[in-house]
């Protein structure tokens, strides 16, 4: 099948880095697209018509390739398919319709000025994203290539290494890599950096400060959530991530959210996993996306209304915790029925009216049962002892049987 559309990535030098092939794709296309920069690089051919992408860009797509003629070039920069539009492309009209003929990235261009090898170093794009994104890479000693949405991103980068406790974190602006006018900056986050950089901008972060870092395994301490005690401990939520078995990409939804810190740890575990956390109580809904953006998944999307009314129209999701409300009539059902296939469901009770129930359902359903009792040393007197914690009933069950 002919790709319907070609990409050439671009450097920030403009014409002079295409080699002989894309440059003739670009002379000879009858429709060439691309931002306004990218096709001010590119000069005048008669009779090509000239489009700039739609805003916004998904929903436009189909309306602009249909008033296309001739063969159709995209432009876009460096790398298509690093954070670019060469996967939205493919992503809407199938690989086999896009070809990609990639230029040399900014991303490895800011390796090599940096003398990063790529295995050491993490890639975050913040172009159209929330710097808060960047709270859930932090770890001492971690590097981390940051793409700038403008010129103000450096800035916004250095403020959140500060209050992170990562103020000691070496940055290095690098501006209009591959140009002329390229340049770098270095300061700590502590130093202070400028407001107004050239945007085409990649922020190069070495990491340090006193904090350990939070782990992107299960089980973050209770302490890093805001909460009114409505939250499912470290201990039971280790281990429901741990049957939940969060994989990149897949949705889940927290029914019952409370602090919200199932769904938040579940979408630390990789950059693509996402989320939806239901909440009945408005304080607690409003409390979740204040602890998702605190720890790195601003992302995390918030739906307020109780189960199993605030479900419908929801994306089918490929794993579902239910933290709460497990006895309301027909929630457990909607979720097992809305599971698609291997997905996985667990459910936490701590009542005799819901640990009845899921017996009953382990009976009729099978899957696992398991009751979680934990105890912490506290001071007893002038000694210590056990305090034990209210036992949790779960139950898991994968949409295969096991």
């Amino acid at each position: 099948m002919t790709a319907l559309v070609t990409v050439v990535g671009i450097g920030a030098d403009g014409w002079a880095s295409l080699q002989d092939r894309p440059r003739r794709l670009v002379e000879r296309a009858g429709t060439l697209i691309g931002g306004a920069r990218h096709l001010a690089l590119a000069p005048p051919v008669a009779g090509q018509r000239r489009l700039t992408w739609p805003s916004p860009l998904r929903a436009g797509l189909g309306a602009l390739l249909s008033s296309c003629s001739g063969e159709i070039v995209a432009l876009a920069s460096g790398d298509p398919l690093v954070s670019g539009v060469g996967s939205t492309l493919i992503d809407v009209l199938g690989r086999d319709r896009v070809e990609i003929i990639p230029a040399v990235s900014s991303v490895a261009l800011a390796r090599a000025r940096m003398r990063w090898p790529a295995e050491t170093a993490s890639v975050l794009s913040l172009v159209g994203r929330d710097p808060r994104t960047l709270l859930r890479l932090l770890a001492p000693d971690r590097r981390v290539l940051i793409l700038s949405g403008d010129g103000t991103t450096p800035r916004r980068v250095a403020e959140l290494l500060l209050a992170a406790g990562f103020g000691t974190s070496e940055l290095t602006v690098l501006s209009d890599l591959g140009t002329e006018r390229e340049a770098a900056f270095r300061a700590t986050a502590a130093d202070g950096v400028p407001a107004g950089f050239p945007p085409l901008n990649i922020v190069a972060v070495e990491c340090a400060g006193t904090p350990a870092g939070l782990s992107l395994v299960a089980g973050l301490p209770d302490e890093v959530f805001e909460h009114d005690g409505q939250l499912t401990k470290r201990d039971a939520r280790a281990s429901a991530l741990a049957r939940l078995a969060p994989a990149p990409g897949q949705l889940l939804w927290d029914v019952g959210a409370g602090a919200g810190s199932v769904a938040i740890e579940w979408m630390r575990t990789d950059a693509s996993c996402r989320a939806v956390a239901i909440e009945s109580h408005p304080d607690r809904a409003r409390r979740i996306s204040a602890n998702a953006a605190a720890l790195g998944v601003p992302g995390l999307r918030v739906v307020h209304g109780s189960a199993p009314g605030a479900l419908h129209g929801l994306e089918a999701p490929d794993a579902v915790f239910v933290g709460g409300g497990a006895t309301g009539e027909g929630v457990l059902d909607l979720c097992w029925q809305a599971l698609r296939p291997g997905g996985r469901l667990v459910v936490h009770g701590v009542t005799l009216q819901t640990e009845s129930l899921l017996a009953a359902r382990y009976g009729t359903l099978g899957g696992e049962l398991v009751r979680l009792s934990v105890e912490r040393a506290a001071p007893l007197g002038t000694f210590d002892g056990w305090r034990p914690a209210r036992a949790v009933t779960q139950w898991s069950l994968r949409k295969d049987g096991s």
